[in-house]
């Protein structure tokens, strides 16, 4: 397989991608969930269509450029979970508005106030969520009584409809087994239900709760409350769930082939992939920058730009300059924003170019 790739190169084994999009696609269904995938992780046309085609209700962006890109391509239901500040970001929305359907989010007055001026030059509310504060310190209002105080100041705003609720309980990438994943995602649900709940009974209609991130919609159907679940990282999957148990090498879809370039010292190696293939984002449960198949003791101690620095045991591993390497990379949604195009094989055959069409689409 690795013969065929010029090296550093990110592939994609497509059987394992689809495998994973029916997987997450079913368990929203035996939920009675919907499922809006958030595309940032491949930011790819191609596999916005694969989430759709299994099911998915529309899809999720982080930026308007992700949603611009979707929308030219078809694409009529999104979501922008990111707030619209700024003028142009306005003036950009309204334009996007007039072609798709369009959901967007806001946590603060001038954020909403915002969405609702280009609902009023549209002619019509545009659909927005409150974001509530997952515990993660991001965006978001507090929940409960501060979400709802929030959803008074703004409902008599001319160009918005509140539609929903959405949070992001983000810390729950740092639990330590299984079970507390499993309790951080019903209480990200739990408080989203009492949250929605607080404003149901002031008399504000809240048709959406929308949660949920590819560790806590493996708990689809504890959810208590949830309607929509947003997971993106499922679809790749990478060192993070990995190092913590929750899934195998063999559900792993993204992966970097590289190459040994050089053997400084004994127990050393230097390889062809640095930060700007791998990113040097780092996971708490696992060392270094990646996972090597072939060689999971080896770590990759250091990047550089355009190296990859080895650390082995010359004992039990022998390294030679040619070698090609497996990587599982530590955060997998990052990489095809650093890509124009990805392999997707399948077999170990490669089978198409896939084009990144929302690469550096950030703003």
């Amino acid at each position: 397989m690795v013969q065929t790739v010029s090296t550093p190169a990110v592939i994609v084994d497509l059987d394992i991608a689809e495998r994973n999009i029916r997987s997450m696609a079913e368990e929203a269904r035996k939920a009675g969930i919907r499922h809006r995938p958030h595309i940032k992780s491949h930011k790819s046309v191609y596999f916005a269509r694969k989430q759709l085609e299994a099911g998915s209700t529309g899809i999720t962006c982080a930026k308007l450029g992700e949603a611009e890109v979707m929308a030219e391509a078809g694409i009529d239901d999104i979501l922008i979970a990111f707030p619209i500040i700024g003028e142009d970001k306005q003036e950009r929305l309204y334009q996007l508005a007039q072609k798709v359907k369009v959901t967007t989010v806001a946590d603060s007055v001038e954020g909403a106030t915002a969405v609702s001026e280009v609902g009023e030059r549209l002619g019509r509310r545009i659909p927005l969520y409150i974001e509530v504060d997952g515990g993660i310190g991001r965006c978001g209002r507090q929940p409960g009584e501060d979400t709802l105080q929030f959803a008074r100041r703004i409902q008599s705003l001319p160009g918005i409809e509140i539609t929903g609720l959405l949070s992001y309980a983000g810390q729950i990438y740092g639990e330590e087994s299984r079970e507390e994943i499993r309790s951080t995602a019903r209480q990200e649900a739990a408080t989203l239900k009492n949250t929605a709940d607080l404003l149901r009974e002031a008399g504000i209609d809240i048709p959406v709760v929308s949660g949920g991130s590819s560790l806590s919609s493996k708990f689809a159907g504890e959810l208590e409350g949830v309607t929509e679940i947003r997971a993106g990282n499922y679809i790749f999957h990478d060192v993070g769930q990995l190092s913590m148990g929750m899934i195998t090498v063999d559900d792993c879809a993204l992966r970097v082939i590289t190459t040994v370039v050089s053997v400084p010292a004994p127990g050393r190696a230097i390889i062809d992939a640095g930060s700007k293939t791998l990113t040097t984002d780092t996971m708490p449960f696992s060392k270094g920058f990646g996972y090597i198949v072939e060689h999971p003791d080896i770590e990759i101690f250091k990047l550089n730009e355009e190296h990859g620095f080895l650390s082995y045991d010359p004992a039990s591993v022998s390294l030679h300059i040619g070698q090609h390497l497996t990587i599982i990379p530590n955060h997998a949604c990052v990489l095809p924003n650093l890509c124009d195009e990805i392999v997707g094989f399948r077999g170990g055959v490669p089978v198409e170019k896939i084009r990144i069409d929302a690469r550096g689409k950030n703003s």
